[in-house]
């Protein structure tokens, strides 16, 4: 049966992550930027006003019972794309993709930086309240009202919008957790227990079920307090976990300073997978160049959740009016994760010694799930693996804590409140089982679900691009050239008329 699961999942995550996946994922961050005029950079000053210059400012400020602060919601979004994939993502891209893997995390950041202003800008516009008084958001309701309201698709958006909440609660179960987790227990094994007879219960070490029940119950304690309890504990979390791993690779990279510049020459000399050409098969060269560009922007997208849809849903739980204002944080939420956090992750790799580069390829007996860990080991000794593992634990974690939360509102949405609740007690029930399960299905079951999640989202991105450029273009018109212009700020006559009260009130 394992092996039938394992045939369907490569069929699928070929489709998913093939050529159509990559040149939607990657056509729809151009087509984005370029509708924008490259937002990410024509307005670099003000979006990173905004956000990271307002953090403990502003966005501190919570006017919706209902809501987090801009901050908090910031944090709980960061729960989710700060995870493994910042660590064993990028070591695994690097691994099978070679350094030139890097640059195409890079370029499918730049891109997502537009992608996830995009997605936020709609989840924003059409957000409702549900039953609890507490705002909902996401993909399924940009698909149902917005791409439901064109000319014969109706249906289409609502079907899309089921789609989209069905994969997401399956990926909910991988890349939200089954991978994540068991990140946590390979680092744990080969850093502290490689040496000792770990013992056996029902096919999996006696360390790897400790470790998942000890997680099933610390993540029981925070997903059962609902949103307001994650975005607390993400707000104490997130900068602490940050902070020690910037610090520890930049120790590492200070370390290895002389070789940054082959590091990075190396980056781009192997973005097209030049190794392939040398050997003289211009077929090889072409898969070579396919397979580090798809890694590389899979692995980012692993990483950052530019594409798939996911982090809307808590982005819109923003106390914030203005759907543009909540885009501003998307963007920087991508810089943050893929151009400061995997970058850094990726140079400590590339000087580690365990890639050569020259010829690109992994050393002898190198595992990329342990390769950051023993990097840090190498330049550290203990104490450099011994961070890398509380990191990994951290990032894992916060990230089950975030994909727990997506998972419950795409339930909300198709079965309502109540299911929503229930759903959570079988994400706690199910943490446990990805410490003892195989590595390399739950990360190829994560693949493909983020894939599968990232197509009806993306659809609904394009379908929808207009509106994201009158919004934009009423935003800019507004806030930066101080225009007198009708703010465009929901969907609903109700909610915009009640926006737009607030706004004018100071209160955004």
């Amino acid at each position: 049966m394992m092996q039938t699961v394992i045939r369907i999942n490569d069929t699928v995550n070929g489709f998913a992550w093939g050529t159509f996946g990559l040149t939607l994922l990657l056509g729809t961050g151009l087509f984005c930027s370029v509708i924008t005029g490259f937002f990410q950079i024509t307005h670099i000053r003000h979006w990173w006003k905004k956000t990271f210059g307002s953090m403990y400012k502003e966005g501190r400020i919570i006017n919706d019972a209902g809501a987090l602060s801009q901050l908090r919601t910031f944090y709980t979004a960061l729960c989710s794309t700060i995870g493994t994939g910042n660590i064993a993502g990028v070591s695994t891209a690097i691994c099978v993709g070679g350094p030139g893997a890097v640059f195409w995390m890079w370029v499918a950041a730049f891109f997502g930086m537009m992608v996830k202003y995009s997605e936020n800008v709609l989840g924003i516009y059409y957000r409702r309240r549900n039953s609890e008084g507490a705002w909902s958001g996401g993909p399924m309701y940009y698909l149902q009202d917005g791409l439901g309201s064109k000319k014969h698709c109706r249906r289409l958006g609502k079907v899309l919008g089921i789609l989209f909440c069905v994969f997401t609660v399956l990926a909910s179960f991988g890349i939200g957790n089954m991978a994540q987790i068991n990140k946590i227990t390979i680092n744990f094994e080969s850093t502290f227990f490689s040496d000792i007879d770990r013992g056996m219960l029902l096919g999996a070490s006696r360390v790897n079920w400790s470790i998942g029940l000890i997680m099933m119950l610390a993540g029981a304690i925070i997903i059962m307090g609902g949103f307001r309890r994650l975005g607390v504990v993400s707000e104490r979390l997130v900068p602490f976990m940050c902070g020690i791993y910037i610090v520890g690779c930049l120790i590492v990279i200070g370390m290895h300073i002389k070789m940054i510049p082959e590091v990075f020459s190396s980056i781009f000399r192997f973005a097209l997978g030049p190794a392939a050409l040398k050997g003289g098969a211009a077929g090889a060269a072409v898969q070579a160049a396919f397979n580090t560009i798809k890694n590389g922007c899979k692995r980012g997208v692993f990483s950052n959740e530019a594409g798939l849809g996911s982090s809307v849903m808590i982005h819109s739980n923003s106390c914030v009016r203005e759907p543009v204002r909540q885009g501003l944080w998307g963007i920087a939420e991508v810089f943050l994760d893929t151009i400061v956090i995997c970058s850094m992750t990726a140079v400590v790799v590339l000087s580690s010694g365990a890639i050569d580069l020259t010829t690109g390829l992994a050393a002898e007996g190198t595992n990329d799930a342990t390769l950051v860990a023993k990097a840090f080991g190498a330049s550290l000794g203990r104490p450099g693996e011994w961070l890398v593992v509380l990191v990994i634990t951290l990032f894992a974690f916060t990230t089950i804590m975030g994909w727990s939360y997506y998972g419950a509102k795409v339930t909300e949405y198709l079965f309502g409140v109540t299911m929503a609740k229930i759903y959570r007690v079988v994400f706690i029930i199910l943490i446990v089982f990805g410490a003892v399960m195989e590595a390399n299905l739950a990360w190829d079951i994560s693949d493909t679900f983020n894939g599968l999640m990232m197509i009806p989202n993306l659809i609904g991105v394009i379908v929808q691009t207009p509106l994201i450029v009158k919004l934009t273009r009423n935003y800019i018109d507004r806030r930066i050239k101080n225009r007198d212009v009708e703010p465009m700020l929901s969907y609903d006559p109700d909610i915009q008329r009640d926006a737009i009260r607030a706004v004018r009130k100071g209160m955004d």
